[in-house]
């Protein structure tokens, strides 16, 4: 069913992703006030806090595999269900142990992100699919642009109120999957997932994964970037009150200033950057600015300076958020689209489940400069590691392909010598 996704689609599927985002991001900084209210201490906040995408390592790889056999659709389904029912639970939680409950039992099902991009891939060509990833990049960023501020002031209404709220939006979703978004695996395609056996599930086939050198290499990238830009999403609102001294407005303006900047890249620049370089020249290019930005973050003076700082930085992560995708998704078979993209997702959840402990840890301990130099390391180091593993190491196995061959597999068939890479590489 590739090709180009059909605008009423490209609506559903944007407005799956948006209104999930909202809720999402509706309810997350008002978490730690919730808790407050059971004399709940920091540190049990801090675990209330990565409940969700603690859950999520498990949940988000199982409903990809899931989608693969029995179709986008209805896991779409039983995902936001879920999502409904833990925002409802939050909504008339009257202990802490039901706000961890309903964190819970949203990060179990919390899969929709990770179904919503095997939808695009499904509905896509290669040449459109880095366009329609930053279409879904695009709903996430205006997602946490919106969230927060309707979260806050619906606040001022009492704390329950945003999850009632939110979960009217996850209901809304709902309907909004079961009247307007079709299934995009084919009964065919469904049926020949349905009849595979599956060898590959579990740890056992996240290694599998990762040994194979495209694959292995693009998730190891996932992980140390979401762990690199993680750090500063987690501890930049604390770097700003601390070390800057501004207030939650002023901080709230900047976050709103990225969440511009990043929906302008992925709604958009994305589809004119892809169509010019490779998504292996993207990576490298971005984790270059990536770099430069974290440096230019860990010695800020001054807010005119972040300002000048956030701008890059945000432009690097937009595409680097979209364009990892895209590749991962290239980079299997079909029908293992949906599960390379949930292992992508758990990953995600590992690296925020990380960041905000090694950030606080970093910050407490070192100084202001710390945390941005630590993800500025890391960075530089995924600048090194893409030029070897996705770019020298890609023109060695083409110009290995132009080469006549000596040995004995130089007489195979080439659909055979090539069957077993034949998803490796690009």
């Amino acid at each position: 069913m590739g090709g180009s996704l059909n605008k009423r689609h490209q609506a559903a599927i944007f407005l799956v992703v948006l209104v999930d985002l909202i809720g999402f991001a509706l309810i997350i900084p008002l978490l730690p006030y919730y808790a407050k209210q059971y004399q709940a201490s920091d540190f049990v906040v801090g675990l209330l806090l990565t409940s969700y995408s603690a859950m999520s390592i498990v949940g988000a790889p199982v409903l990809g595999r899931l989608s693969d056999r029995w179709g986008r659709r209805p896991i779409l389904v039983v995902s936001i269900f879920g999502t409904f029912l833990g925002f409802l639970l939050l909504g008339f939680a009257n202990s802490f142990w039901l706000l961890f409950a309903s964190r819970i039992l949203d990060g179990i099902t919390g899969g929709n992100f990770s179904v919503a991009q095997a939808y695009v891939t499904d509905v896509t060509d290669e040449s459109s699919r880095a366009k329609g990833m930053g279409m879904i990049g695009a709903a996430f960023g205006l997602g946490f642009i919106i969230g927060p501020a309707l979260g806050g002031t619906l606040s001022l209404l009492g704390y329950g109120v945003p999850a009632f709220f939110a979960a009217g939006l996850a209901l809304a979703n709902l309907v909004l999957v079961l009247a307007v978004l079709p299934e995009s695996l084919t009964a065919e395609r469904r049926r020949q997932l349905g009849s595979m056996r599956k060898s590959s599930g579990g740890w056992e086939g996240f290694r599998a994964m990762l040994r194979r050198p495209r694959v292995g290499s693009l998730l190891q990238v996932r992980f140390l970037f979401g762990l690199s830009f993680g750090v500063f999403e987690s501890i930049f609102p604390l770097y700003a009150q601390s070390a800057m001294g501004l207030t939650a407005h002023t901080t709230s303006f900047l976050l709103v200033y990225m969440g511009v900047i990043l929906v302008a890249v992925q709604g958009g620049a994305i589809g004119r950057l892809a169509a010019r370089f490779s998504e292996a020249q993207l990576i490298l290019g971005s984790f270059l600015l990536l770099t430069v930005a974290l440096i230019g973050w860990a010695v800020s003076p001054s807010l005119v300076w972040i300002l000048a700082v956030l701008a890059p930085m945000s432009v690097a992560s937009g595409v680097l958020n979209t364009v990892i995708r895209s590749a991962l998704s290239k980079s299997v078979s079909h029908e293992e689209v949906g599960g390379i993209l949930g292992a992508g997702a758990s990953l995600g959840s590992v690296t925020r489940v990380l960041a905000p402990v090694v950030g606080g840890f970093l910050l407490g301990e070192f100084g202001a400069s710390a945390p941005g130099l630590f993800s500025a390391v890391l960075s530089a180091w995924l600048v090194v590691y893409t030029w070897r593993a996705l770019i020298r190491k890609a023109g060695g196995d083409r110009a290995a392909e132009r080469e006549p061959s000596l040995s004995p597999a130089a007489s195979v068939p080439a659909p055979l010598a090539g069957g077993v890479r034949a998803h490796d590489d690009d």
